[in-house]
């Protein structure tokens, strides 16, 4: 059984939705460093995605320090990577941007959409204490 949650959405990509599933999981604490991670063939049969896809999810995960490769051990959770220069910045412009078009698209007021992300935060960070 694969260590985080995820539902497939459709019209998304399947990378990057199985890429945010992961992270969600090491931020919240759902994953924990030192655990060993799915192998490729075992995240691909339990998300029912393609192996290459499941691949390339790994590879990238492991190129960004979320995962690391233990000889004699596998892959397994790596310590939270700390930010690279630009990540700030690169959330707050672009990300940040994305999401209140979005918000304004659909018709949501700004109290909603920050109210929203205070309980998200909140949300996260209890998952994060909770864990042993």
């Amino acid at each position: 059984m694969t260590l985080f949650r995820f539902k497939l959405l459709p019209g998304e990509s399947i990378f990057d939705q199985v890429v945010y599933a992961a992270k969600k999981a090491f931020i919240s604490g759902e994953l924990s460093p030192g655990q060993p991670f799915p192998s490729v063939r075992v995240l691909a049969a339990d998300l029912k995605i393609h192996p290459n896809t499941a691949h390339k999810v790994v590879q990238y995960l492991i190129q960004e320090r979320w995962l690391e490769v233990r000889p004699g051990v596998g892959t397994v959770v790596a310590e939270v990577p700390a930010a690279r220069a630009g990540d700030k910045r690169r959330v707050l412009d672009r990300e940040v941007e994305q999401l209140v078009v979005e918000a304004m698209r659909v018709g949501l007021e700004e109290e909603d959409l920050l109210e929203a992300a205070r309980k998200q935060w909140a949300r996260l960070e209890r998952m994060e204490v909770a864990r042993p």
